[in-house]
């Protein structure tokens, strides 16, 4: 619970930095690519081919914690881009921002636990979790792409 905490107050804090490259692009790759990897994931562990599914989780998980360093240093040197759309492009923008939001935060839990117990040969209770985690994560990893494409034009 702290992550979502910290990531919060981070965006109280500004720092006068020019990046040397506009980032929500790469970010949004990486979620994208993160949506690829559980996918295959997904297949990979059907397939009963458990030694990938490892590598490829640990891959998700690898491009998520590459993912947040990149959206932080984004937002504590940037300002946040207001969205311009109207009407009820304007509603599904919102709705699918605010899902996105609170599902990251509740997400981060999940992950974690589901790490933990499939680290520790705890696959039954893994294998509980994870059929709520898996959606969970990939919902958020596609409507983080959803969101950067509906707010790109106005950057």
């Amino acid at each position: 619970m702290i992550i979502p905490l910290v990531v919060a107050a981070l965006f109280g804090i500004k720092v006068d930095v020019d990046l040397p490259i506009f980032l929500p692009p790469i970010y949004a790759s990486i979620n994208a690519s993160t949506a690829l990897v559980l996918i295959m994931a997904i297949w990979a562990v059907k397939s009963n081919k458990r030694k990938l599914h490892e590598r490829l989780m640990k891959a998700a998980i690898l491009l998520s914690v590459i993912f947040l360093m990149l959206y932080i240093a984004y937002h504590i040197t940037s300002d946040s881009t207001t969205y311009g759309g109207t009407g009820l492009v304007k509603y599904f923008y919102y709705f699918i921002l605010i899902s996105h939001i609170l599902l990251s935060i509740a997400v981060i839990p999940f992950v974690l636990i589901t790490f933990f117990r499939a680290i520790t040969s705890d696959f039954e209770k893994h294998k509980k979790i994870a059929r709520i985690t898996f959606p969970l994560w990939l919902y958020v990893t596609i409507s983080g792409v959803l969101v950067y494409i509906m707010i790109a034009p106005y950057y």
